[in-house]
């Protein structure tokens, strides 16, 4: 196999140089994945393309090296464009190439883009319970690792998945190089940054990017197309991506829409079962964020409406100057960054954009313009609780209500600081 060998030795410079990942910047992910690179678990990374499970690999083999691994016992392989090939066979050419022997010794194996491989999973079984103890093996997967029913029975026990999604404002700002703290003595100049961190929509490979034409070229060619026209259709079989492309249009164009499956099937010509098997492949590649209508029993929650927000909004969208288009964009991007989960509406049409669960459910509503608090209003009174939020682009207010306060934060403070602690 000299193909797999020949990339064995381009994919692995550290065994014959030493090795630097250039130009990484800190993610917040990895500090919560590093303490399971000690147990034996395979770990996997997934996450939309471009997001930086690529360079998070990079830097856990900087890592290993640094803390005094042999360079050659620790092996990557892509399988980009190895997708016939089976893992036996790349670990056998490891072992040649590198002069190594997986029964004795300790041995970090990272396998990136690994669903790409029919099979896989029954495949990394094998070989996790032919060498637990002597190889650590982690993966990695554009889309979700388990889109092919039954992926995750498979390994069972034997994985931590990890997901890894496009950059916070915290992380934009330490990859600007800007300096925020102490927040409020530098709001205004967080205000702009925050204004040009949404322009990125998050992905590392945009940050100082603020040519419209650069991001939806990369947008579209880079991610979208990619997934759409290439990852789904190869995973799942699809042979009509035109619908597929038209519900994630029609929500990158309109982020926040409450999906009425069987009128929205009915706008595109497909059966509603076809309709709903296609959000969930775009949910399951993570270019959709599903929110469902909060309600305190969980039968009630998955009964109600559903609203969605896209990974990636239409550039054009993003770079319109009205304020219809400024307020969509705004609110798309302060739900993605609480990685929300709920909204709420009630049947009078009173609603939060926002409900982050917890000890005590907190309302958050998103205005670029015109403070409301009516919605948050209607559910502190419904539900209870101390405080609601309204997140806006600038303001900064505090108003008592009828059993409670609502607090007017502007995004980037909220995003920075967060919640009071004991909420």
């Amino acid at each position: 196999m000299p193909r797999i060998r020949d990339s064995l030795i381009d994919f692995n410079p550290w065994w014959k140089e030493p090795f630097r990942v250039e130009g990484y910047r800190d993610r917040e992910v990895y500090g919560t994945l590093e303490p399971f690179l000690r147990q034996p678990q395979v770990i996997a990374l997934t996450g939309l393309r471009r997001t930086g499970k690529t360079t998070l690999l990079y830097r856990i083999v900087e890592d290993a090296i640094a803390g005094g691994r042999d360079p050659r016992d620790v092996a990557y392989f892509s399988f980009d464009e190895f997708r016939e090939v089976r893992l036996r066979e790349v670990l056998r050419e490891y072992e040649a190439v590198a002069g190594r022997d997986l029964r004795r010794g300790r041995f970090l194996v990272l396998l990136d883009e690994v669903q790409k491989l029919e099979g896989w999973a029954d495949q990394l079984k094998a070989l996790y319970d032919a060498h637990k103890g002597s190889v650590k093996f982690v993966v990695s997967g554009s889309e979700s690792l388990f889109l092919r029913k039954g992926s995750k029975g498979t390994l069972a026990g034997r994985l931590f998945e990890f997901r890894v999604d496009p950059l916070t404002f915290r992380e934009y700002l330490a990859f600007r190089g800007v300096a925020y703290e102490p927040v409020a003595l530098y709001g205004r100049e967080l205000v702009r940054w925050f204004d040009e961190f949404v322009l990125t929509q998050g992905f590392p490979e945009l940050v100082g990017v603020t040519d419209k034409a650069v991001v939806r070229k990369y947008l579209r060619e880079s991610i979208v197309e990619k997934v759409v026209f290439r990852d789904l259709p190869g995973l799942l079989g699809i042979r009509d991506v035109s619908v597929l492309e038209s519900v994630l249009n029609l929500l990158m164009e309109e982020p926040g829409q409450i999906v009425q499956t069987s009128e929205l099937a009915g706008t595109l010509a497909v059966s509603r079962r076809t309709l709903a098997n296609y959000l969930v492949y775009l949910e399951q590649s993570f270019l959709l964020r599903k929110l469902y209508n909060f309600s305190t029993g969980r039968r009630k929650v998955e009964r109600k409406l559903r609203r969605y927000y896209p990974a990636i909004v239409s550039p054009d969208l993003a770079f319109r100057d009205d304020d219809l288009s400024r307020s969509r964009v705004f609110e798309w991007a302060v739900v993605s960054q609480l990685r929300a989960e709920y909204f709420w509406r009630d049947a009078y049409k009173n609603e939060v954009d926002v409900v982050l669960p917890g000890r005590r459910p907190v309302p958050v509503e998103v205005k670029y313009g015109k403070v409301e608090t009516g919605g948050v209003e209607a559910f502190l009174r419904r539900f209870g609780g101390d405080a609601g939020y309204v997140v806006t682009r600038d303001q900064e207010d505090e108003r008592a209500v009828e059993g409670g306060r609502i607090r007017i934060v502007p995004a980037y403070r909220f995003l920075l600081e967060g919640l009071p602690a004991g909420r």
